[in-house]
């Protein structure tokens, strides 16, 4: 099947055709839609790759980058980023409070670890993951992430459901009690 085009007027220029709208203009700002005069929740928002973030809660071995946030497009329940994580380098033991949090793994090999005790002894469960896979890490549960590889860095997508990087560093993994208020 060819792919769809659209006929182009002869007088516009090659960037600002589009071939679904030949008559509209390209209105792609990218990380220069500042200039909008449309309020930040009125209008879509472009963020390039090249444009990403850098000023966030780092860690050792682990570079954060923002891409959608509140003070970056205005967004108030939704935080989404990358995170570079270096090889054979793990994070402390934590959690991420009261927040949602979705993982993309777009390279490498990390590791995501929590303790599971509904055999009634607390084992230590490591999902090791490979590109394109997804982890979800819910409300308050203990875990830690983890590149093993000898010289290949991950990168990972977050997203998350506060615009806080709520960390709650602990000293051990624990299991997540089933009644509110205990652990």
């Amino acid at each position: 099947m060819a792919p769809h085009t659209t006929p182009q007027p002869d007088d516009a220029p090659d960037a600002e055709r589009d071939a679904f709208h030949p008559d509209l203009p390209d209105h792609d700002h990218g990380a220069g839609d500042a200039d909008s005069k449309l309020p930040l929740h009125a209008r879509l928002h472009h963020i390039r790759a090249d444009a990403l973030d850098g000023d966030t809660a780092q860690t050792g071995g682990m570079r954060r980058f923002a891409a959608i946030s509140g003070s970056g497009v205005g967004s108030q329940r939704i935080w989404m980023g990358q995170t570079h994580v270096a090889a054979q380098t793990a994070s402390s033991n934590h959690h991420h409070g009261e927040s949602e949090t979705a993982i993309h793994v777009v390279k490498g090999h990390p590791e995501f670890v929590f303790l599971d005790d509904s055999s009634g002894t607390p084992q230590e469960i490591r999902i090791r993951t490979s590109p394109g896979d997804y982890i979800f890490v819910p409300p308050f549960v203990p875990h830690r992430e983890e590149n093993p590889s000898p010289g290949e860095e991950a990168v990972v997508v977050i997203a998350r459901s506060t615009q806080e990087a709520i960390v709650v560093n602990l000293p051990e993994l624990y299991v997540l009690s089933d009644e509110p208020g205990e652990e």
